[in-house]
């Protein structure tokens, strides 16, 4: 374990396996999680990822009490493969649908609030191609050890690629040239975190449920900067996860993304930006 990287701001950096099964499974005691996989279009890979963590995390041990994916506007079998695979499955746009719908990673996982029960939420990405299943225990270590730990964002290395093709470190080019510059000019505080930008984190509820939550791509660098100005620095925490590697998007896609996160970044700054974001879920219960 790695606390306090010096200048970095970042208070507590752990790797994956500082914590045993057995240990985090004692932790949780009677506590609930769930695992939420926003999906759209994944029925490639989203059965896979059920599957195994299902049969890892849920069968094996408890350390899960519920996978649940949202599936947001799929046009492809996700629904499907995904219930097929064992998890709960709703569409997004049918979660209380007095709330309208603005589709988006966002609003799936905002919506996740209404259809999941754990008082620790954990986030996983549907597009995983090179992964394994300690990614959900690496990212609950924290916050089942440490009370004062709100949120934590999984670290890794991101090649461009997977298999034998795959090129180290040439993944996440949003990450490197739009999350990370814009977090050194505005949020230096932030800059100690390897990837802002992850799919694979977790939270509490009782913090999610507070946060305006981006409807697009942007929720992760949201919620981390309005995590910060609620409760400082040391309810932050981040996991080596080791190497993860995902489909790619094209250019064309990820330059919708680097809009969104830019929109959050500076409307958070406080420069007047267009912003669609969802309300806390507790001025809507």
């Amino acid at each position: 374990m790695t606390d306090a990287l010096a200048g970095w701001g970042v208070s507590h950096t752990y790797h994956w396996d500082d914590w045993t099964l057995p240990a985090l499974v004692e932790a949780k005691g009677a506590a609930k999680v769930s695992l939420v996989v926003p999906a759209r279009n994944e029925a490639a890979t989203v059965g896979d990822v059920v599957t195994r963590v299902r049969e890892a995390l849920m069968d094996t041990v408890a350390l899960l009490d519920e996978i649940v994916v949202i599936d947001s506007d799929s046009t492809d079998a996700t629904y499907d493969v995904a219930t097929d695979a064992g998890a709960v499955v709703h569409r997004s746009a049918e979660i209380r649908p007095d709330l309208g719908t603005v589709p988006g990673k966002g609003e799936a996982m905002w919506k996740s609030l209404f259809v999941t029960v754990g008082e620790i939420v954990v986030f996983m990405d549907a597009d995983l191609l090179d992964w394994d299943t300690h990614f959900v225990p690496g990212l609950l270590g924290p916050m089942l050890n440490d009370p004062a730990v709100r949120l934590v964002k999984g670290f890794y290395e991101r090649p461009m690629g997977s298999g034998e093709t795959a090129v180290p470190f040439e993944g996440g080019r949003v990450t490197e040239l739009v999350a990370r510059p814009l977090i050194r000019l505005l949020f230096p505080e932030l800059a100690g975190l390897h990837q802002p930008l992850a799919g694979e984190w977790a939270i509490r509820r009782s913090l999610f449920e507070n946060l305006h939550v981006p409807t697009g791509y942007a929720v992760e660098l949201a919620s981390l900067v309005d995590t910060v100005r609620l409760y400082g620095l040391e309810a932050l925490a981040q996991v080596d996860l080791g190497t993860r590697a995902h489909r790619h998007q094209s250019l064309r896609d990820l330059s919708g993304m680097s809009a969104q996160i830019m929109s959050a970044a500076l409307s958070r700054a406080g420069l007047e930006v267009g912003s669609d974001e969802r309300p806390p879920v507790v001025s809507v219960r």
